[in-house]
């Protein structure tokens, strides 16, 4: 196992604390595997009640980082669910869709896969503290697991852009709090100058282990769906590490034999945080950071870090990226929550893109679709209360406000007779 450097080529060892090449580029793991892998082998691991084996991302460790037993910090993770909902595929317009739900992790994100490997690999390589920058999700599940390792962990956030839940899981798990007058990414400048300065181990998708976990979003899709490939996997877009991941894990399962093709990717990214759609609608020929504004606060991110290699991933795949307001956002969102299932608003970036791409005749009718759901729809109730209780609520089509009445039988008669 080494580090190599997409921009320049270099190599560096992995037992050491290395974020980014001397050039500044990003760094792949790349791991010597001895031939074709066995999918027997992940069958058999289903059975395991204890151990690393247990977790839904250790269960595929012949795709990962080769880390000693002794260093593995899992709670377990993974796991999470695929929901098909027939009413969900028809309102995107596809014949068949299902949902994969990583909000289901220990912390309720798609970060606790990325961060079992990366915490792993800091305790390995003799990490003394952790830190990352975050809009909520990545701050909770680095909390969750440097408690879970005995790191003291510090967290970079927004001041008041990050909500209350989120912010709440790191202050319970212990993390040192540090709030940033800005926005996300002048706090993820700080953290990346913090972890130069003082050798801290840095934990934001920058790191190329935390990719290494979050490959097994699509491995463990993959095999929950016995393998075959759907035509399209569709994913929300923010600081574009899962986007990254994402295709690491295609290409290297169709370079092992565990899948005989690589579906298409979509990225979908909101309105106003949309700079890597911008690009892609230049072809990738120009780049630029911009103010991020959204509702959909886990992908409110201007200048994402992995930017280079979730571009990577759309021209390997021949994906696509698109950008959906955030009424449709919204919309979306009301209609996963009616289905049962729940997920905060980035989440419903993936179906309000589909809905959108297929409109736009990109995806096709007949298409088999796999979304990623990243986060749970307890991550921020307050977007659920805007949009059934706020001042605009009357005109969401699914607003569902709870209704007073007296305590009286004809009070209730009256109710009762507008639901039965």
């Amino acid at each position: 196992m080494h580090l190599r450097c997409g921009a320049c080529g270099a190599t560096h060892p992995a037992d050491r604390l290395v974020i980014r090449c001397h050039c500044g580029g990003l760094l792949d793991v790349v791991i010597d595997r001895n031939g074709p892998i066995d999918r027997a082998i992940f069958d058999r691991r289903l059975t395991a009640l204890v151990g690393a084996e247990r977790s839904g991302v250790w269960r595929y460790r012949e795709l990962l980082p080769p880390l000693p037993d002794t260093a593995i910090v899992t709670k377990p993770e993974g796991n999470t669910n695929l929901y098909e909902v027939p009413g969900l595929a028809a309102w995107a317009g596809v014949s068949r869709l299902v949902l994969k739900h990583e909000g289901e992790n220990p912390t309720g994100s798609f970060k606790d896969r990325g961060m079992t490997v990366a915490t792993s690999h800091a305790l390995w390589v003799g990490a003394s503290v952790v830190a990352c920058a975050s809009t909520g999700n990545t701050s909770a599940s680095v909390a969750a697991y440097a408690a879970a390792a005995g790191l003291p962990a510090i967290v970079f956030l927004p001041v008041g852009k990050i909500s209350a839940a989120k912010l709440g899981q790191a202050i319970a798990y212990g993390a040192r709090i540090v709030q940033i007058r800005g926005d996300f990414d002048a706090a993820m400048a700080l953290v990346q100058e913090a972890a130069r300065r003082f050798g801290i181990y840095l934990l934001n998708s920058i790191n190329p282990f935390r990719l290494e976990g979050q490959k097994t979003i699509v491995v463990e899709l993959l095999h929950q769906l016995g393998w075959e490939v759907p035509d399209w996997i569709i994913l929300p877009g923010g600081n574009l590490g899962n986007t990254a991941a994402v295709g690491k894990a295609l290409a290297e399962l169709h370079e092992v034999g565990l899948i005989g093709r690589m579906p298409r990717v979509a990225v979908v990214q909101a309105e106003g945080a949309a700079p890597f759609y911008a690009a892609y609608r230049t072809g990738f020929k120009e780049y630029r950071p911009v103010h991020p504004e959204t509702v959909a606060t886990a992908i409110r991110i201007g200048d994402p870090v992995s930017y280079a290699k979730a571009r990577r991933t759309i021209e390997v795949t021949g994906g696509v990226v698109a950008a959906v307001s955030d009424a449709a956002i919204l919309e979306a969102k009301a209609r996963i929550d009616r289905a049962g299932i729940g997920c905060e608003p980035a989440s419903a970036a993936t179906l309000a893109g589909l809905r959108a791409l297929v409109a736009e005749g990109v995806i096709p009718v007949g298409a088999s679709v796999a979304g990623i759901l990243t986060g749970h729809l307890m991550k921020d109730t307050d977007a659920v209360m805007a949009y059934h209780l706020g001042p605009d609520a009357e005109t969401h089509p699914l607003a569902n406000p709870p209704r007073v009445i007296d305590p009286t039988p004809a009070a209730l008669e009256e109710l009762l007779s507008e639901v039965l």
